[in-house]
């Protein structure tokens, strides 16, 4: 290797460092892998079972509150002016107003809280506690909404949009904190 290609080798490796270590690459990177999160699905009536809440958990836990929830702000943005992001590569305004979109609206306040819990104490209990406390707004706020999808029967949306998920989301939680751990030995936080 020559000089000049050893230059240009060390200013590229510096470059994609410098990319990586900012806050909107942490941001947009989160968006992405809760698009692709999404298209692992269960096609169940009405609300499928996905992988997003995993990634809509991990973007609160490892870009903190702020970021979190922006990285999913910008997910939701691009599935609402046509990007086919949403499970099942949908897209469009409409789905928010589906019976998922209780769900999905609740994706950057999930991310918000679980990011708020962990930094407010990075111990286990409190990253358990944030990974729970977010599933949970995703699930009542998801329920909530659904039950205008079942002439407002809230027992019902609570049973079919949250009670039915109880133990894959366990599973899902159980997952999640793991990737996190796993992780969080060497990046506890990403650029904030």
């Amino acid at each position: 290797m020559t000089t000049n290609e050893h230059v240009q080798t060390n200013s590229v490796n510096d470059m994609i460092s410098k990319v990586a270590s900012t806050q909107i690459f942490w941001v947009m990177s989160f968006s992405i892998l809760t698009a692709f999160s999404a298209q692992v699905w269960v096609p169940v009536n009405p609300v499928p079972f996905t992988l997003q809440t995993v990634l809509v958990l991990l973007s609160g836990a490892f870009l903190g509150s702020k970021n979190g929830f922006y990285s999913q702000v910008v997910y939701l943005f691009a599935g609402a002016i046509g990007i086919p992001v949403f499970a099942g590569f949908f897209a469009g305004a409409h789905v928010l107003f589906g019976p998922t979109g209780g769900y999905l609206i609740a994706f950057p306040f999930a991310a918000y809280l679980t990011g708020a819990i962990i930094e407010a104490r990075r111990t286990t209990f409190n990253i358990i506690l944030g990974m729970v406390a977010g599933t949970a707004v995703i699930l009542l706020t998801g329920a909530l909404y659904l039950s205008t999808f079942f002439n407002g029967d809230i027992g019902q949306a609570l049973f079919s949009g949250a009670l039915v998920f109880s133990v894959w989301d366990v599973i899902k939680i159980a997952a999640t904190f793991s990737i996190y751990k796993a992780i969080a030995v060497k990046f506890p936080k990403l650029p904030a």
